[in-house]
């Protein structure tokens, strides 16, 4: 009796996602030890393993800490799945269902192998908003930090052209992950008033410390009720030391906005 085979023509592909989230309810992206809440990741993962019925591992252009938001995270995931089957295949509509209306799977591709979220980025975008009135909003203030006085936002980027550049941030790292070395480059940075109430802080750069983000953020609005100058920011920096800096502004402010990679690996990534 001859048997009669059929060839499996699946092959590992590699599937890159943008997802937003609120980070209110989540230890942050990967689990840092928060107690019984969640990590994002570990949310995605489980909702990926019901929709592919396999084992995922999720890689992440970067951690966000416990309560901060992410506009534009990136993420990718191999499986072992024929192309086919994404044809004519909402996957960001069918994760709609598994995931809690906090997350969001916003694009999908099909990324080639040498694309990896974390590996690949070249600069990140964050974005810190503040909400400055004497009293609270309570539809803002889950997605931003509230401070009761009015702010100086010409003083404030003052203090931001001392960090444009190529510095050692060890004044601005927060204990918890090892790292190589605390310089890092950053490209951009600046104070803008959205509206008579609401500032934002943008900042990107090449990469970022620990909490690092928060800290500036926090040293900055500490310097700007002192009305110190900014050559305090400056001596802030080269000490090299994470107790002369302000403490870290509140989480909920905080929205990872953009990952950048490389041009020629986007247009090599083929959106479903």
């Amino acid at each position: 009796m001859t048997r009669r085979y059929e060839l499996c023509t699946c092959h590992l592909m590699k599937i890159r996602m943008e997802v937003s989230y609120q980070g209110a309810n989540y230890c942050g992206w990967q689990k840092q030890n928060h107690g019984p809440l969640k990590s994002v990741s570990h949310v995605l993962q489980e909702a990926l393993e019901k929709v592919f019925q396999e084992k995922i591992k999720l890689f992440g252009s970067g951690r966000t800490d416990a309560g901060v938001h992410a506009l534009a995270q990136h993420c990718h995931f191999t499986v072992e799945k024929d192309e086919k089957i994404f044809q004519n295949w909402d996957l960001a509509w069918a994760m709609k269902s598994l995931l809690p209306p906090t997350i969001t799977v916003r694009k999908v591709w099909i990324a080639p192998k040498d694309f990896h979220s974390t590996l690949s980025a070249v600069a990140k975008t964050y974005k810190y908003f503040i909400y400055s009135n004497s009293r609270s909003n309570p539809f803002l203030r889950p997605h931003s930090h509230w401070v009761r006085f009015p702010l100086d936002i010409d003083l404030l980027n003052q203090y931001t052209k001392e960090i444009i550049g190529f510095h050692d941030f060890k004044s601005f790292q927060s204990v918890g992950t090892e790292v190589a070395h605390t310089k890092r480059k950053i490209l951009k940075a600046q104070w803008v008033r959205k509206s008579s109430k609401v500032l934002v802080f943008s900042v990107t750069g090449t990469g970022f410390l620990k909490q690092m983000v928060r800290n500036l953020v926090g040293t900055m609005l500490m310097l700007e009720k002192q009305k110190a100058p900014a050559s305090e920011m400056k001596r802030i920096l080269e000490l090299l030391d994470r107790q002369k800096a302000g403490p870290p502004a509140p989480s909920e402010g905080l929205f990872l906005w953009k990952v950048y990679y490389p041009r020629e690996l986007d247009i090599r990534c083929r959106e479903l």
